[in-house]
């Protein structure tokens, strides 16, 4: 896809990786309805694009993501519960396009990601946050509900971590977000970039086909428990696997001490 001319949300390719950014400095990167819609877009059309390989979401500015912009919260506050559902309903679908896009994703946060700026944390593969990073589930606060972003955060940092989270509203640090399984990586803002270089530069070693047949595992195994579905299940897959051109070029390569052609080619 051509770079984004959204003024709110950016796309900017460098060869196989596209970084979306949140643009909205002057308003710590808070979304409206034309956001998300927007980032809905943008996160189905690179799921797609057989040139990338690896996306970064990232804020301009001082902050990650804020979450829900002020004025639209005013609108919001006038709106019926079925207007209200249905606004919901977009906001719940530009998550669910961001975690389960079939591509490898990455989270660089650095400043405040609050409400639903953790949600996007929490949809994305790999979070990387500088130390001064913070971060907030806000919602009880305002009297509502972290909702549409409750099963990414549960998934990324588990029920127990969840229930004094959402409970309390308290600003916690990037320390605390890793241990709570929220970031994966946190480091000073110098080594930002180079730590999101070394993760970029694993993923490029891996084949595309079994990065997103690997994400498609995960879902599909994460909350069942091991029963018979699930052991024929996964041996289906790795015979897939196996006897697909990408596995059996992955495993020739391995054999002839040689790179795989993905990596030729990245």
């Amino acid at each position: 896809m051509a770079e984004s001319e959204h003024q709110d949300v950016m796309v900017i390719r460098e060869g196989a990786v596209a970084t979306v950014l949140l643009n909205r400095a002057e308003l710590h990167n808070a979304f409206n309805e034309a956001v998300i819609a927007e980032l809905t877009r943008v996160f189905t059309e690179l799921g797609t694009d057989e040139g990338v390989r690896a996306v970064l979401l990232r804020g301009n500015g001082p902050s990650f993501s804020a979450g829900a912009d002020l004025t639209w919260m005013k609108r919001m506050s006038s709106y019926t519960r079925e207007q209200n559902r249905e606004d919901a309903m977009g906001l719940a679908l530009m998550l669910k396009a961001l975690n389960f896009m079939p591509k490898p994703t990455i989270a660089v946060v650095h400043g405040p990601a609050f409400g639903g700026g953790v949600g996007l944390v929490a949809c994305c593969d790999m979070a990387v946050a500088t130390d001064t990073a913070t971060f907030c589930l806000s919602e009880v606060k305002l009297g509502l509900i972290p909702a549409t972003i409750g099963p990414y955060v549960v998934a990324a940092m588990g029920e127990r971590n969840c229930r004094r989270y959402f409970l309390t509203a308290e600003r916690f640090s990037a320390s605390e977000a890793k241990a709570a399984g929220l970031v994966h990586e946190v480091v000073p803002a110098a080594e930002l970039d180079t730590t999101v270089e070394t993760l970029l530069k694993r993923i490029m070693e891996g084949g595309p086909k079994a990065q997103r047949a690997s994400k498609e595992l995960i879902f599909a195994v994460g909350s069942r428990p091991v029963d018979t579905y699930v052991i024929h299940d996964t041996a289906d897959r790795i015979a897939d696997a196996r006897a697909g051109a990408e596995g059996r070029e992955g495993v020739g390569a391995f054999l002839e001490k040689r790179k795989p052609s993905w990596m030729l080619k990245g």
